[in-house]
């Protein structure tokens, strides 16, 4: 079996692409990057093509000969900086999702599993958890991330109708565990208090889970998803709190005193973002941030569960291989054990 995977060297992407060498497939892994590919995969027997989905038709002849497209690439991580990113966002989440399906298809895929996003999903009305049948919330169409993978999701499924390959849908919530590389907003969350810098905790929390089991889930999407279904890949709700305090368990830092309310916290990403557009830096939080952890609801897996086997791993060992898979790869080089929050 070959598979392409886009976004090859994102947090999901690579773990996507150790998941299927382990199972004997062979991989074609697309990355914007040579030299960051190499680093990150340069050690496995991964195909490493050159591409970007700006510019989807220019890899389009790496799509011969694959069985499957494990599409996990997104415009994601630059949403939370400052400026207005919608432009962007359409382009590589919504019309280049659909203009790579098309080329998949014309090239003789046989299934297309597309990356989506929980955030997709609004909260229940009677307060049970969400599952993959419950509408929109509020929070899907303030954040344009999450507007954009809903926006993708209803494009795939015009598109289906009159086009025969299948296309499974996978729900990640906010995911951690190692080879965050880029790294991503939780990921700096993670590295920052390690070094026992994080100066406050924020409020709110996320649906957690580990890169790698939402990687067994799309492996097994491919044998078990069907046509058009979605399925949410979740472990569980955690507060920044304890997110903090199993970082701190596994890095020896001590944790942050100060527990941010949630206006304490929008007035800090208001002037972080104030100070970025003057720099040039990026925020140390953004509004959007802050709104998309207050508004973090509940949704439940049991659907992925039953049908894809999903049988996620505790949050305590997913912070613990991603501190030590960051401490390996020297982003906690100046980490001092016990530095004071």
């Amino acid at each position: 079996m070959k598979a392409l995977v886009t976004g090859a060297t994102g947090q999901l992407g690579s773990n996507l692409v150790l998941a299927l060498l382990q199972k004997g497939w062979q991989v074609r892994a697309l990355a914007r990057s040579a030299e960051k590919a190499h680093r990150l995969l340069g050690n496995t027997s991964a195909e490493i093509v050159v591409g970007d989905m700006e510019h989807v038709a220019a890899f389009a002849p790496a799509l011969h000969g694959v069985d499957a497209v494990f599409h996990t690439a997104a415009y994601f991580r630059e949403y939370f900086d400052v400026g207005d990113h919608w432009a962007k966002l359409k382009q590589i989440n919504v019309d280049a999702t659909i203009a790579l399906m098309t080329l998949a298809e014309q090239h003789g895929v046989r299934k297309f599993i597309h990356t989506s996003s929980s955030g997709v999903i609004g909260p229940r009305e009677d307060g049970k958890p969400a599952d993959e049948t419950t509408n929109a919330g509020r929070i899907t169409h303030e954040n344009l991330y999450f507007r954009s993978k809903l926006l993708a999701e209803e494009a795939i499924h015009a598109w289906m109708k009159t086009h025969p390959m299948p296309v499974v849908l996978i729900l990640p919530t906010a995911m951690i565990g190692p080879r965050d590389a880029a790294p991503t907003g939780i990921g700096e969350a993670i590295i920052t208090i390690a070094r026992g810098a994080m100066p406050a905790v924020p409020p709110g929390g996320f649906e957690f889970v580990d890169s790698r089991d939402v990687a067994a889930a799309m492996l097994a999407a491919y044998e078990h998803g069907k046509a058009g279904e979605r399925y949410i890949i979740s472990e569980e709700y955690h507060t920044m709190k304890e997110l903090a305090q199993a970082v701190c368990d596994s890095s020896g830092a001590h944790p942050p005193r100060i527990h941010l309310n949630v206006p304490m916290a929008t007035l800090v990403a208001g002037l972080s973002e104030l100070g970025a557009h003057i720099t040039g830096a990026k925020p140390l939080i953004s509004r959007a941030a802050v709104r998309t952890m207050t508004h973090s609801h509940r949704v439940t897996a049991r659907k992925a569960q039953q049908a894809l086997g999903l049988t996620p791993r505790s949050f305590a060992e997913s912070i613990r291989d991603e501190v030590a898979w960051y401490r390996d790869n020297g982003y906690l080089a100046a980490v001092t054990p016990g530095t004071a929050g």
